[in-house]
C-alpha cells in the first residue's frame, strides 16, 4: 500500500551535500520527503466608503392669490332744487304785491384726495447652492507581503548524476499587492439663500365734498296800485335731492403660501474589497517516508476526445480516485499532459496546456490549494512511440500519445 504526504515538497539530497540533514535511521530501497506545512490564509471582506452621502435640496415657489375689493371713490352728496311760490289772485284794492324774496341756488364744491393700498404684498424666493465634492482615493492591501521555499538549481561543480543532488533551500520573499480605490468625498454640502421679493403699491382718486350746496336770499320788494293783488298762497322753499355715493371694484394680489425647501439625503456609497489573510504560516518539518513510485510520473487514464480539453464525468471520477486522496495529504504535484501528433504544432501545445489547466481547475474546485499544483503542456514533444508528423499510425497508437501524467514534486 502507497504511503502518502500529508503536506509537502519532495525533496531527495546527496548524501555527500546534506548528509547533516538527511532522515535518521533510513532503510535501504525506501524513499522520504521533507514535509513542508503550507501557508494558511482566509480571504477577508474588507467595506470602504467610495462617496460620501451628501443632500439635494428643492424649492417650491411662493403662490400668490388675487382679491377683489370695494373701494369708495366718491362719497354720498345732496342736491338742493327751488320749489316756487304760488299765488292768486283777489279783486280787491290792496297792494298789488308784498315784498317777498327768491332764493337762488349755490352749488357745492368739490376736491379729490389720492389714497394708496398694497396691490402686492412682499415675499421672498430661494436659491440653492448644490453640493460641492472632490476627488480622492484610498489604497487597500489586498495581499500582505509572504514568502515561499523555493530549491536552487543544481551546483555548477556537482558531480552527481542525480538532478535532485547539490541544491539547497532559499525562502523568497513575495512581495505585498495593494490596490487602490477611486473615492468622491463631499467637500461642502448643498445650502439654500433666501433672497426678498418686494411687494408694490398702487393709488386711486376719491372726490370728496369740500362745501356742500346751499341757497342765497334775493329780496323782492313789494308793489303797491290798485289793482288786482296777487296772494302768495305758498312761499317757495328747497327740496333736498340725495346724490348716492360711487364706488369701484380693485384687485389686489396677496401672498398665499411663500416660498419653502425640502431636502433628500442621498445615502453614501461603498466598495467591497475581497483580500487575502495570512492565519498560519508554514515551514518545513521533518522526513517522512513515502512510496517511491509516487516520484516518477503516473498516468492518469483520462480518455481525452480528439482536440478537446473538456473533462467528461469518467474523467472527473478517475481524478477523485487516482488523484485527490494523494494532494488531500498535503503534497505537491506536477501535472503533464500531451497530445498526439496530429494537428498543428501550434494548436497542440495550446491544447495540452489547456487540458493541464482543466484537471487543475477542477481540483481547485474540490478544495485543493493551487499552491501545490503545478499545470505544464508538452504539445506532440514528448510521443510515446513513433506516430509522429507524416507517419500512418492507428487510432489506439495516437490514442497512446493523447495522455495525462502526474508526479510528486519539490515545491
Amino acid at each position: 500500500m502507497k504511503k502518502l504526504l500529508l503536506s509537502a515538497t519532495l525533496l531527495i539530497f546527496g548524501a555527500s551535500a546534506y548528509s547533516q540533514d538527511l532522515p535518521s535511521n533510513p532503510e535501504p530501497g525506501k524513499c522520504y520527503v521533507r514535509c513542508k506545512t503550507p501557508d494558511v490564509w482566509k480571504n477577508q471582506d474588507v467595506t470602504i466608503e467610495t462617496k460620501a452621502a451628501y443632500k439635494t435640496i428643492s424649492t417650491s415657489p411662493a403662490t400668490y392669490k388675487t382679491t377683489t375689493e370695494r373701494v369708495l371713490v366718491k362719497e354720498a352728496s345732496q342736491r338742493l332744487e327751488i320749489v316756487p311760490a304760488t299765488y292768486s289772485t283777489r279783486d280787491v284794492v290792496v297792494v298789488v304785491k308784498e315784498a317777498s324774496y327768491r332764493l337762488e341756488p349755490i352749488a357745492g364744491s368739490y376736491g379729490s384726495e389720492t389714497l394708496t393700498y398694497t396691490a402686492k404684498e412682499d415675499g421672498s424666493k430661494l436659491n440653492v447652492t448644490p453640493a460641492i465634492f472632490k476627488s480622492d482615493s484610498e489604497t487597500i492591501e489586498i495581499k500582505p507581503a509572504s514568502a515561499t521555499w523555493q530549491m536552487s538549481d543544481v551546483a555548477p561543480d556537482c558531480e552527481s548524476s542525480d538532478p535532485n543532488d547539490c541544491r539547497y533551500w532559499c525562502y523568497k520573499p513575495i512581495p505585498a499587492e495593494y490596490v487602490t480605490i477611486s473615492k468622491t468625498l463631499l467637500d461642502k454640502d448643498a445650502y439654500v439663500s433666501r433672497s426678498s421679493v418686494p411687494g408694490f403699491n398702487k393709488t386711486y382718486k376719491k372726490t370728496v365734498v369740500a362745501t356742500k350746496p346751499t341757497t342765497r336770499r334775493v329780496e323782492i320788494p313789494e308793489v303797491t296800485k290798485v289793482i288786482k293783488k296777487t296772494v302768495m298762497v305758498t312761499p317757495p322753499s328747497t327740496r333736498v335731492v340725495e346724490i348716492p355715493a360711487e364706488y369701484a371694484t380693485i384687485t389686489k394680489v396677496l401672498l398665499d403660501r411663500d416660498a419653502s425647501s425640502t431636502d433628500k439625503t442621498i445615502p453614501a456609497q461603498y466598495k467591497t474589497v475581497s483580500k487575502e489573510v495570512l492565519v498560519q504560516k508554514g515551514g518545513l518539518t521533518t522526513w517522512k517516508e513515502v512510496d517511491c513510485k509516487l516520484t516518477e510520473s503516473s498516468i492518469l487514464p483520462i480518455n481525452w476526445n480528439l482536440g478537446s480539453a473538456s473533462l467528461t464525468p469518467e474523467a472527473k471520477r478517475i481524478i477523485d480516485t487516482r488523484l485527490l486522496p494523494v494532494l488531500k495529504t498535503g503534497v505537491a504535484v506536477v501535472l503533464e499532459s500531451h497530445t498526439d501528433s496530429r494537428g498543428s504544432k501550434v494548436s497542440n501545445q495550446d491544447l495540452s496546456e489547456r487540458r493541464a489547466l482543466a484537471v487543475s481547475n477542477y481540483l481547485i474546485s474540490k478544495g485543493i490549494n493551487s499552491s501545490q499544483l503545478t499545470a505544464n503542456g508538452y504539445g506532440e514533444k514528448r510521443l510515446t512511440n513513433r506516430c509522429a508528423d507524416g507517419v500512418s499510425c492507428t487510432e489506439r497508437e495516437h490514442k497512446a500519445n493523447r495522455r495525462t501524467t502526474f508526479r510528486v514534486v519539490n515545491q
